[in-house]
């Protein structure tokens, strides 16, 4: 968030990218999570503490969070298969975490700390577990994504064929053209769920609701999801899109939200077109969300697994992410590579001298 706190600064108005979610049609239910991973962790909730509710009588979930967290992602070995941290550990971590976030090893004044990325001031990894948890992944019970299907491993072996680099990390296969970057480099979209979940700065969110619609704005490269929860069905299985299309709806005090029609020109972990998605979004304490995703692709996974992250309020305003306007690192990976093009091809006859 301090990003874009300085972004505010600078900038005189700020805009919100919405993508609204197409007209309505009739429902249609989702593959539910696995019970176990479903669950919401009843021990953290506050005693006697009742979910709030909008004026219009729905479980109110607004508000502006975070969900950084130095939690990984999948079960670490040298926690022998165990599902939580002990309290020693969870403080040997964050205090490893508030080191390692310094920019002491920087060699500042040195061509490498200029070539570097951001110093500290811009990273918002975080320094603290938000969750006793050894993993993110809590199905399956190992903590661990499930192994690939030989037809995803085909696939990957292909991939480098696809008319543009379909990744949407900070990363990508060459520097011919906008298209040999990623997604993500090219101010598009992390994808689903990877915008969901929290990665180097700008872990925020805020969630607003009105009656038959939750909108999550998610601050990492901006927009905003705009869920319906009026009984819609899903768009028509021909219409695409860069991060599906999400379909909501109440169980009790915890909004379900199925995804699907997701685009072919984006990967979350080899998943494209055939992956499919079931949130499940709880508040389970006044300044706490308990956020799940349950990922399904029989093309791609060997099983479905689910993810739970916590998201934590934060009291705070967020900015708009302007990534388009300041996309300079675009622009100089391509520059720089037509000159590199260019030094090379003037040494070439020197060196055939």
């Amino acid at each position: 968030m301090r990003v874009n706190q300085v972004i505010r600064i600078a900038v005189a108005a700020v805009a919100t990218t919405a993508v609204l979610s197409p007209a309505p049609a009739a429902a249609q239910g989702g593959a539910a999570a696995p019970a176990a991973a479903a669950a919401a962790p009843a021990s953290r909730v506050p005693p006697g503490w009742t979910p709030p509710r909008t004026p219009w009588g729905e479980p109110d979930l607004q508000g502006t969070f975070s969900n950084r967290t130095i939690t990984p992602f999948e079960r670490p070995a040298n926690v022998g298969g165990r599902e939580f941290f002990t309290p020693e550990e969870v403080v040997a971590m964050e205090k490893r975490a508030a080191e390692q976030s310094g920019d002491e090893d920087r060699n500042k004044g040195t061509r490498a700390d200029v070539e570097r990325a951001y110093n500290d001031f811009w990273w918002d990894r975080g320094t603290k577990v938000t969750s006793l948890r050894t993993s993110m992944v809590v199905d399956p019970p190992d903590g661990r994504v499930p192994a690939q299907t030989e037809e995803a491993r085909k696939r990957a072996a292909e991939e480098g064929k696809q008319p543009a680099f379909r990744g949407a990390g900070a990363s990508g296969r060459g520097t011919d053209s906008w298209l040999d970057r990623s997604t993500f480099e090219r101010c598009i979209t992390r994808g689903m769920p990877a915008m969901m979940s929290p990665t180097a700065y700008n872990n925020n969110y805020r969630i607003t609701q009105g009656p038959g619609f939750v909108a999550i704005q998610v601050e990492m490269l901006g927009g905003a999801r705009v869920i319906p929860t009026d009984g819609r069905p899903h768009i028509n299985q021909g219409i695409r899109q860069w991060v599906g299309n999400s379909v909501g709806r109440w169980e009790g005090d915890t909004l379900v939200v199925e995804t699907t029609n997701f685009s072919d020109k984006i990967l979350y972990r080899g998943a494209a077109e055939n992956l499919h998605l079931v949130e499940r979004i709880r508040r389970i304490g006044p300044d706490e969300i308990d956020y799940r995703v349950t990922v399904s692709d029989p093309t791609t996974f060997t099983r479905s697994w689910t993810l739970a992250i916590p998201y934590v309020n934060t009291g705070e305003q967020m900015f708009e992410y302007a990534c388009h306007e300041g996309n300079y690192g675009m622009e100089g990976i391509l520059s720089g590579a037509r000159e590199d093009e260019k030094k090379a091809a003037t040494a070439a006859p020197s060196a055939a001298q």
